[in-house]
This record gives C-alpha cells, sequence and structure tokens, in this order.
C-alpha cells in the first residue's frame, strides 16, 4: 500500500461567505455547515466558533477531535463505514488541513470528556492547544437514548471535518509525506537482517459509551485485528468513546497516531514494521483471556521479534496490557509497553492495577492524577461549569475568581497512550 499525506499548512481559521483556503488561511461558511449538519433531524441546534493558540479561550466539554481532510485520489474516502460507504482505507492521495481541527462540543451523557485551554498553564498539557480550532457545539433534540445522543454528536463531528477538509481539495501542499509498505514477503525479503516488529494498539470496548470503532463496527464485536499501517492514519479508526479525556486516544490522534509514525520513520532502516494489530479491551475474564491469547497467537504467527503495546484507558485495561505481556515475553518476544500511570496526587500509590515480572520494559505517559490550576478565561466556548461533572473535576473546584482546578484525567490528551502529547520523563 501506498499513502501520499498531503500537508497543507493552516495558519488560522476564519468565519466567512464561503469555505476556502487561501495563503494558509481556512475561511469557513458557519451557516452552510450548520445547515448541513441540522439535516439530521436529531439535531436541533448548532453553533459554530473558532479558538486560536494563544487566546485566553477554553473548550470544554470537549467530545472529539478530527483532523480535516480530503481524499483526492484512490479509494475509502472519508470515514469508511462510517460517513460513506465501506471501501478499503490506506492507499492513494489524502489533502490534510494541518494545523487544523474539529472539536466537537455537546451535553455530557458519559462523564469521561474533556477541557482544552488553548493558552497558560493548560496548553502546556495538551496537543490541541497547538492546532487551530473550529469548534462545532451540537445541542441534539431532546429524549435520546444516551447511545444515540452520542451517536448524533460524534457523527457531526465527522461530517463537519468532511465538509471543511473539501476546502483543500485543489490546494497545492506544502509537504508530501508518502507511507509505503508493500507484503510481509516483500519486506522481509528486503529486510532480511532487521528485526520484525509489530505494534500491538489495545483500545477500549467495554461498552456503557466506552467503544472505538474499526470501519464502523464496535470494537467489543471484534477478535484482535491485524491491520495495514496505513488503514489507521487514512480514517479506518475512529474514536467513539467517553473515557477519561486525558487517555482517550481520539480520532484525530488515530489519524496522526504517534507510535505508527515513529516506526514507519524507522521502517528499513533499524527494524521492519510489520504492521498494527488492533486489540479489544474487554470487562469480561472470559473475554480478556480470548483476546490476549489471540493477540500473542498473532504475534507469534507473524514471526515478531519485538512487541510495543500501547494501552487505552486505566484500570482494568491495565491487567490486559500485562497479560499480553507476560504471554509475549514466555514466548520470547521482547515487549514494551506504553500506558499513563494512575498515581495520585502525591504521585505516591501504586500506578497500575495490576502487575507481572515479565514487564520489564515500561513507557509512562504521566499521571493522570496530577492536579494542575488553570487560569480564568476570557472567553468560553460550551460550559465551564462541565468541570464539577468531569472525570478528574470535582464540586467546588471551578473556584468563583474563574480559577480552576483539575487532574489531568480532565485534560484532552494529556497522557495520552500513543505518545501524543506533551509529557516527557526527567531524570534524577
Amino acid at each position: 500500500m501506498k499513502l501520499e499525506l498531503r500537508r497543507i499548512h493552516i495558519k488560522d481559521i476564519q468565519l466567512g461567505n464561503e469555505t476556502a483556503v487561501k495563503d494558509g488561511v481556512l475561511t469557513v461558511n458557519a451557516e452552510e455547515l450548520i445547515n448541513l449538519l441540522k439535516e439530521d433531524e436529531r439535531i436541533k441546534d448548532v453553533k459554530i466558533d473558532v479558538a486560536r493558540p494563544g487566546e485566553k479561550t477554553r473548550i470544554i466539554p470537549v467530545k472529539d477531535v478530527i483532523e480535516p481532510r480530503v481524499k483526492i485520489e484512490g479509494k475509502g474516502k472519508g470515514f469508511p463505514g462510517v460517513t460513506s460507504k465501506m471501501e478499503q482505507a490506506g492507499e492513494g492521495k489524502v489533502n490534510v488541513l494541518y494545523g487544523a481541527a474539529v472539536v466537537t462540543v455537546g451535553d455530557i451523557v458519559g462523564f469521561q470528556e474533556g477541557v482544552i485551554d488553548m493558552w497558560g498553564e493548560g496548553a502546556k498539557w495538551t496537543p490541541f492547544s497547538k492546532t487551530y480550532n473550529l469548534v462545532v457545539d451540537i445541542t441534539p433534540v431532546e429524549g435520546l437514548q444516551p447511545h444515540i445522543h452520542e451517536e448524533t454528536v460524534r457523527l457531526a463531528g465527522l461530517k463537519a471535518a468532511e465538509y471543511v477538509g473539501e476546502a483543500g481539495r485543489d490546494v497545492e501542499p506544502d509537504e508530501v509525506l508518502v507511507y509505503e509498505m508493500g507484503s510481509h514477503a516483500e519486506e522481509s525479503k528486503k529486510y532480511p537482517d532487521l528485526p520484525k516488529v509489530v505494534y500491538v494498539e489495545m483500545l477500549i470496548s467495554q461498552g456503557l459509551l466506552h467503544d472505538g470503532y474499526v470501519y464502523g463496527v464496535n470494537t467489543q464485536q471484534i477478535l484482535p485485528t491485524l491491520l495495514h499501517p496505513n488503514e489507521e492514519i487514512d480514517g479506518a479508526v475512529i474514536s467513539g468513546n467517553c473515557v477519561a479525556a486525558c487517555d482517550k486516544i481520539t480520532t484525530y490522534q488515530h489519524q496522526n497516531n504517534s507510535v505508527i509514525l515513529d516506526l514507519y520513520e524507522q521502517h528499513g532502516k533499524t527494524i521492519n514494521f510489520l504492521g498494527v494489530i488492533l486489540t479489544p479491551e474487554l470487562t469480561t475474564l472470559d473475554g480478556k483471556f480470548r483476546t490476549c491469547d489471540y493477540t500473542a497467537k498473532l504475534c507469534k504467527m507473524l514471526g515478531a521479534d519485538g512487541v510495543i503495546v500501547s494501552e487505552e484507558g486505566y484500570g482494568n485495561p491495565d491487567s490486559d496490557l500485562l497479560m499480553i505481556c507476560k504471554r509475549l515475553e514466555n514466548a520470547g518476544i521482547k515487549t514494551v509497553l506504553i500506558t499513563d500511570e494512575c498515581s495520585g496526587w502525591d504521585g505516591m500509590s501504586q500506578p497500575l492495577a495490576d502487575t507481572t515480572k515479565e514487564a520489564v520494559a515500561v513507557v509512562s505517559t504521566g499521571n493522570v492524577s496530577h492536579v494542575v490550576t488553570l487560569e480564568p478565561a476570557d472567553k468560553v466556548i460550551g460550559d465551564d461549569k462541565a468541570i464539577a461533572t468531569l472525570a478528574g473535576g470535582w464540586e467546588g473546584c471551578l473556584e468563583e475568581d474563574g480559577f480552576m482546578k483539575c487532574e489531568l484525567n480532565a485534560v484532552i490528551g494529556s497522557t495520552s497512550e500513543i505518545g501524543y502529547h506533551y509529557c516527557t520523563a526527567k531524570l534524577y
């Protein structure tokens, strides 16, 4: 498969009478977009706003973030199986409005939504303080069941991203990134002496609005599945969950999965990258044994010498992470884990809910319980009082003077376990 991501660098977003890109400025016709989204009879109202890096703007409660794109050549347009008919993603040419993002905001159904601050202390913790954000605030009609409410809001965000992405269809890119990889046989013939590496990406699949989607299929319903890495970065995997904001993998982060892009960078140089195994994180014991055994089997069948495993969420998924590690290490496959920690406000609590002696190489993406103090905003898009009911917030954490205290739990992307954030480590 060969995929070209043709980046058009976006330097600002404006609202205007047309939707177009000129000289790096994305202009969006808000009225036209609102009318498009309100074609869904489940949507009562839509508001459009813009948040720029450095502005004292707070966005809350955030549901998802999506990168606007348009496929100009090849199959699998948009989000196949969701917003378009089912076609194979991963090949062709895609124009990307790089530096822009569509951010969806809406009433809380699941309590685990998040906050984005575009300035100050909060901006240090979320990667989406650096993007030019078109914020789509969606109000569904009254009386929808929770799953239908969430489906309505998230589908509207995907449609908005596709609408905006069309503005880049005929624009020449500022840079072109090429991702190309043949069959396992072809790549192994080219790189016979390089270690074979597989990426296992765990996805929340727990029901109760805690689910990811692959080609529109709820991951609760799949066995661990092998994907070409191009498929994920071309829109085959989307977020559909209300897990803690800090480590939910937004659709934008699937489109720009840091682990995939870093492994691609080393492919043919230091490793032979074999592909991505998407592994559902289930809640039943039988389900965990089934998916962990199946994941290890696929890695062994592929002949992997090394495996990187990233988690989504924390708590009971820690068990899946370590069960996979144990199986792989006992099979002689070197395994590296990527996870965040739930270590308490003082950082002294047990970081993971489970442990195993085979976990000898673990990358931490930060403590979800770390408390930050966010300055008062000049502008709030959404409802800042929502922080009291978000994971990581509490009643009274929004003070009368506008200061807000919360755990990183509440900050979108702050401890992302695929590494798409600004946390780092220090050696003492």
